[in-house]
């Protein structure tokens, strides 16, 4: 079973973001143990694609890092295999349909299973598509993390209804990225999440600060940042690990005082 709803027992939670194989797998785990020691309270792991729709040109660099060092799915859950011997926070995956499509999504749901993966964010699998992938995943234990976008609109209360694990509220149009400021207005997006369901929610998408985060974790259940953490792995590489250590207890601290 998802132990996602772990991650927002305890106050508000912070979930970082990290791009599987960049540069490459011994460092995302130390990256990964950096993050679940210095305060991270689930970890949303990328699977590298080729053609990642979502997702602005730091993440895409590191999709385009992780595919030439020669990461694969397969490699990616043998990787997660291993470092839950001793990393025991939620995680969930984020990738693609194609990624799950090709991999044969019975097979890929089933090792999610095995290896503690509580959930799966597809940015490009619409709500109303997500039965095919739906019902294999329920069989297994695995959410499929909704996303609810400034778009939804009046789409909001009916993929809140059904969500599971936690729900992804995206605070910007256009595609992952560090911004300078945030003028969605979450707080009537969560307005219309929290008359339709309990699951919790998170905002993410442009936050880089702690200051950021605060507010977007005071405005929801937590705070989700990719861009800034993926920078950090960029420039520090194979020695990144305890910078990225360091950038998420700052974060974790600020999420905790929303």
């Amino acid at each position: 079973m998802s132990n996602i709803k772990d991650a927002f027992r305890n106050g508000k939670a912070f979930i970082p973001f990290i791009t599987c194989g960049d540069p490459d797998l011994e460092t995302t785990a130390k990256v990964v143990r950096a993050a679940a020691e210095n305060g991270a309270d689930l970890i949303e792991l990328g699977i590298p694609f080729s053609d990642p729709t979502a997702e602005g040109p730091v993440i895409q660099g590191a999709n385009i890092r992780a595919l030439a060092g020669g990461v694969t799915t397969d490699k990616i859950f043998d990787f997660v295999a291993e470092i839950r011997k001793d990393v025991k926070i939620p995680m969930v995956f984020m990738t693609y349909a194609n990624v799950v499509f090709s991999y044969d999504a019975e097979r890929f749901m089933a090792r999610c299973c095995e290896t503690g993966i509580g959930g799966i964010v597809i940015p490009d699998l619409p709500y109303e598509e997500k039965g095919e992938f739906a019902d294999v995943a329920r069989r297994y234990g695995v959410d499929i993390i909704s996303l609810i976008a400034p778009t939804s609109e009046n789409r909001i209360a009916m993929i809140a209804k059904e969500a599971t694990g936690f729900i992804y509220v995206v605070s910007s149009l256009g595609v992952t990225g560090v911004r300078s400021e945030i003028t969605t207005n979450i707080d009537e997006i969560v307005k219309v999440i929290r008359e339709n369901t309990n699951v919790p929610c998170a905002v993410g998408f442009g936050i880089s600060t702690p200051e950021q985060a605060k507010a977007m974790a005071a405005a929801s259940d937590g705070a989700i940042v990719g861009s800034a953490v993926v920078k950090l792995i960029e420039k520090y590489g194979r020695d990144s690990a305890p910078y990225v250590g360091e950038y998420i207890k700052s974060m974790k601290d600020a999420v905790s005082k929303a």
